[in-house]
Formats: C-alpha cells, structure tokens, sequence
C-alpha cells in the first residue's frame, strides 16, 4: 500500500458519551504528518461534525499510534507556484478556522511528537490533554519557513506573547511537563492515557448549554479584542441568549431542582 492509501482521518465515538466524537489522523508511516490528503480529509471531517451532525456536542482531537502530528510533510515540500502554495496553505488555515470559531468545543489528546503544524493543531483546541513524553516544538524555523495553522494566533494565547516568540523564533523542542508549565497543555497524563482523559475533559462539556457555549467560543476568537468591541458583543448577544431555550431550561431546572436538558436551541 502507498503512502497515500495509508493516510486517513478516521471518526468514532467515545464509548461511555456518544456525544464526544473523536477524530484520529492516521498516517503512521510519517508520524501523522500533515500531508495535503490529510488536511483535505480533516477539513471535511471537521466540517461535518461542526455544522452537520447535531449528534456530535464534542470533539477529541488525536494522532494514531506513537504520534499525534509530526507536522508538514517534508515528503511533499517541493516548489510551487505562489498561488499553488497560497491555495494550500488556505486549506489549513481552513482548518484552523473550523477548530476555533465552530460551535462546538475541541480537546487535543497528544502522544509523542505535535511539531509545526502538530503543534498549531493542538494549540488551536480548547484543552490540550498531553502524555509526559509528548514533545512539542514550533519546527517550521528549522526548514526556513514561518508558522501556520494560525499558530500566531493560538501560541501567544496560551503561553503568552514572550513565550510564543522564542519558541517560534528558536524551534526550542519541549516536553509534556514543560507544556503544563509553559500554559501550553491544560492537563499532563502518563503515557498512552491522553486519549482517556481528553475524552472525560470532552464529556464535561455535554453539562453545559450549548448555544451558549458555541457563542462564547467565537466571541473569544474573534469578538472580543478590544473594550468596545467585547462591549459591543456583549449589548448585542445576551439578549438573544436570555430569549433561547436553553436559558428558559436551565432557570427551570435550577427553579424545579432537576437536572436540565439542553436541546441546542
């Protein structure tokens, strides 16, 4: 079997919350790298789960086998057109987009090497569950490129503005215990139980409404950089929040002393 017919992106589903689904790159020839049939593959995995499966209220991000995402393919990295390279790169920041300003919260489970592009996917995730031995390095410097995957964005927001420089500027490797302290992982596990845990962080989710999760969720991304414009939001959104009925079920259930039950709406 060829390289190409090796790499997948596969979807199954937490065993004890069927509401968490959990995406698995699977290309262990090359460590998981971020090949074009990858990102093609995920974009439209990602997409369906965000916007087409009601189904789905969570979602684990993973790598098979030994790695979560070793980053670009090097394979792959040959000369191109501006507009070639551009139309590529759009695809991952495509993805990118879909992991931070979709509805539904993502958690990453990260097993070995999420370098470059591994790194911006992990980055790009709500919680970042990652095993001690998981080695993290923002590497496109090392091949002469800068970062992507919205990597500009994400890094600096998780390990602060300093931090995200010199790990950018310098390729500096790091590791799972490093990242708790870095800011960069929300939780460190021991090796092979990434995936169970980010799937406990993943099902913490399901209790929370979720209109109002997914509008605090791009709100953060991309609606609140400024005093006016969180001002802004804020005058614009509650009141639409206080009218869904996720709002009207969770002040019943809090009146009734239930436990509530979120349609989404």
């Amino acid at each position: 079997m060829s390289d190409a017919g090796a790499c997948a992106v596969h979807v199954s589903r937490d065993p004890d919350a069927a509401e968490v689904a959990v995406v698995t790159i699977d290309f262990p020839s090359r460590r998981n790298a971020f090949s074009l049939a990858i990102r093609q593959a995920l974009h439209a995995e990602l997409d369906r789960l965000m916007y087409l499966d009601s189904s789905c209220r969570a979602i684990v991000l993973t790598g098979a086998g030994r790695a979560f995402c070793a980053g670009g393919d090097i394979s792959e990295m040959k000369e191109r057109t501006v507009l070639e390279s551009r139309d590529r790169s759009r695809l991952a920041v495509s993805i990118f987009e879909l992991m931070t300003t979709g509805p539904k919260p993502m958690v990453a489970a990260v097993e070995g090497p999420a370098m470059g592009a591994g790194l911006a996917l992990a980055a790009a995730c709500d919680i970042v569950v990652a095993s001690r031995e998981a080695r993290f390095c923002a590497a496109f410097v090392r091949v002469g490129v800068m970062p992507d995957t919205g990597l500009y964005w994400s890094l600096p927001r998780r390990v602060g503005a300093g931090r995200a420089k010199q790990l950018m500027m310098t390729g500096r490797e790091f590791g799972g215990e490093e990242a708790l302290r870095l800011g960069f992982a929300d939780q460190v596990v021991e090796p092979g139980g990434a995936l169970a845990a980010a799937c406990i962080q993943a099902r913490r989710y399901l209790a929370i409404p979720p209109v109002a999760q997914a509008h605090i969720r791009v709100t953060l991304a991309k609606g609140a950089t400024s005093l006016d414009q969180a001002i802004e939001t804020e005058a614009d959104l509650q009141p639409l929040m206080r009218r869904s009925q996720d709002h009207k079920e969770a002040v019943a259930a809090f009146m009734e002393k239930r436990k509530p039950v979120f349609a989404g709406n």
